[in-house]
């Protein structure tokens, strides 16, 4: 339909089919409403009604990180566009591409304090990629048009567009643009030759080289270019939490996950590397630990698509704008035709050092001492039966870290997490996205009993619209993380961290029940010997979502960690335990 009279909120119905999008989630309100009434007519877009607007947000994020398509939220005004600005806060954070579409109140009552009226646009300023208010109905497709453009493309992120109910209810002309004309938007330019062979050359006079894998190798779709790359420069990688996937576990060159909760042989590759190349990672405080300590003896080669990265936290020696698999394919270019010259590497004692760090300190866990069961044992487990052809979506906190060590990765964008905000809440909608985007794959959302009593409301929005979810919550009764750092920084005072949901409580609520109460399954798993077959059960479920309430000890500790604020060098294996550096180069 193109040419033809419609109303505004018609319009942008029809720019958001012209735009590719296939889903979107959201709840309706008075100022969104006029955009509701053909959405129910529409052929090409299924509307996934949730129950809280975050809802909304976490699952277009979910959907978008599972497919690489543009994940679209859609609420009213005030309190309904406010509701979202965590979800858009957190996507922006993790450089998701996505479109939120809200509505606004009517253009004369803009600045009157009007019924349910809030400057979404300044709220979301500082945590969008862009934003647009649009009062003008013929503005509706290119405006559309190029929020999917700017989500979509450079760095992924989080693009608003504000309609007022007015724009939404005047007769216009729907005209779907051929052109985006955005004046003053540059993609990012290709990277530079001679930044590609200053590279290389680095590379292979390093002795003590490492890759540092950022998730910017998922949001580039780039994880083919480079592992072609590792394979051929034969250097060992780390994978941060946000990059988990990107190249499988089982790669003979992966050295873990880096930073606070890292391995103890990819924290001590980085502190005692003398080259990093860091591809699409943000060198944030959390793989950093204490800044002026990290990698004191390594040359820096950073390559990002975004030049605002670059050097803003470490100093780069070789900065390389691009995107990431422009500059996995330059680099392999420059790389083999150094090769067929001569071949100078020599990582054969780093190597050594890397292997028996490997060996010396792998991930594991302890027996608890209250002999409840052990978290880490329970996500192990999940790991083995769903199997790698499976998608993760973690809360925040413990069970975080436990999901992002002991789950094994072998594919991209099977892990799913709040890795830049820390968004409590995330797991159970960000689940429901990508299994609406992946609906042939099993999808779990590991929680925790205090991230799934933010968002569990949306198992009612699973069930109704038959998203089989399979939601395991590890489930120690507190929130788990503070608990934590209550045990090792506060003196064992734990300070409002009991949430009496688990073992010996009054199991407020019991999650059981509630499960039930929404139609789902539930299931309660309290020792060890239950665990695989709780799991097998649930893997049998899939003509509803599933809730599995494993009640694990609270006592279990989220290690290695790093203290904040301190060095890397300072990684704790266990409680007053750091590991001994024997062997140095």
């Amino acid at each position: 339909m193109t040419g033809n009279t419609v109303t505004g909120a018609e319009s942008l119905i029809l720019s958001l089919e012209h735009a590719g999008a296939e889903v979107v989630f959201g709840l309706p309100g008075g100022a969104i409403l006029p955009a509701y009434d053909p959405l129910m007519d529409a052929k090409k877009l299924r509307h996934i009604l949730v129950r809280h607007e975050q809802g909304a947000g976490h699952a277009a994020s979910g959907y978008a990180h599972a497919t690489g398509k543009v994940g679209v939220a859609i609420a009213t005004s005030g309190p309904g566009a406010t509701n979202l600005i965590t979800a858009i806060a957190d996507a922006q954070m993790d450089s998701i591409p996505m479109v939120v579409i809200t509505g606004q109140v009517g253009s004369s009552f803009i600045g009157t304090d009007a019924f349910q009226e809030a400057d979404i646009v300044g709220m979301t300023m500082p945590v969008t990629k862009h934003n647009f208010l649009v009062s003008d109905a013929d503005e509706i497709p290119m405006t559309i048009k190029k929020a999917f453009h700017i989500a979509s493309t450079g760095r992924p992120g989080v693009v608003l567009v504000d309609i007022t109910k007015d724009a939404q209810q005047a007769q216009t002309t729907f005209e779907w643009p051929e052109e985006v004309g955005l004046l003053g938007y540059r993609l990012p330019p290709r990277p530079h030759p001679k930044r590609l062979r200053e590279a290389v050359e680095l590379m292979l006079t390093a002795r003590r080289p490492v890759f540092l894998l950022g998730g910017g190798v998922l949001r580039g779709r780039a994880t083919k270019e480079v592992r072609e790359l590792v394979d051929e420069s034969a250097i060992p990688f780390v994978t941060t939490l946000m990059a988990r996937g990107a190249l499988p576990d089982s790669h003979p060159g992966h050295l873990g996950m880096p930073g606070m909760h890292g391995s103890v042989s990819a924290v001590s590759a980085l502190q005692r590397a003398d080259l990093i190349i860091a591809i699409g990672a943000r060198f944030d405080d959390r793989v950093t630990g204490r800044l002026d300590s990290f990698a004191p003896g390594a040359k820096i080669i950073h390559a990002d698509v975004d030049p605002a990265e670059i050097s803003k936290n470490r100093e780069a020696d070789v900065p390389i704008v691009g995107e990431a698999a422009e500059v996995a394919v330059g680099m392999l270019k420059e790389l083999r035709a150094a090769l067929e010259e001569d071949d100078p590497r020599d990582y054969e004692a780093w190597w050594s050092v890397l292997e028996n760090l490997r060996e010396t300190y792998p991930l594991g866990w302890t027996q608890t001492a209250d002999g409840y069961t052990a978290p880490q044992k329970v996500i192990s487990r999940i790991s083995a039966i769903s199997g790698p052809d499976s998608i993760y979506a973690s809360g925040v906190g413990q069970h975080q870290m436990w999901s992002a060590q002991f789950i094994d990765f072998e594919n991209p964008y099977t892990w799913l997490n709040s890795g830049g905000l820390g968004t409590m809440g995330y797991s159970v909608p960000a689940a429901m996205g990508a299994k609406v985007g992946r609906p042939d794959m099993p999808v779990w959302a590991i929680d925790g009993d205090g991230c799934f009593q933010m968002t569990n409301q949306e198992l009612a929005t699973c069930v109704i619209n038959e998203i089989p979810i399979k939601v395991a919550i590890i489930n120690n009764s507190s929130l788990g993380m503070v608990r934590q750092w209550q045990n090792l920084f506060y003196n064992q005072r734990y300070s409002h961290t009991d949430l009496n949901t688990g073992h010996g409580t009054r199991r407020i609520p019991d999650f059981v029940k509630m499960a039930d109460a929404y139609g789902c399954a539930g299931l309660r798993c309290e020792r060890d010997e239950d665990i695989d077959d709780t799991i097998r059960a649930a893997m049998e479920i899939n003509d509803r979502p599933v809730v599995i309430d494993f009640t694990v000890s609270a006592d279990a500790m989220v290690w290695p960690m790093v203290p904040a604020g301190v060095s890397n060098d300072e990684i704790q294996i266990a409680k007053g335990m750091t590991p001994e550096w024997e062997r140095e180069i």
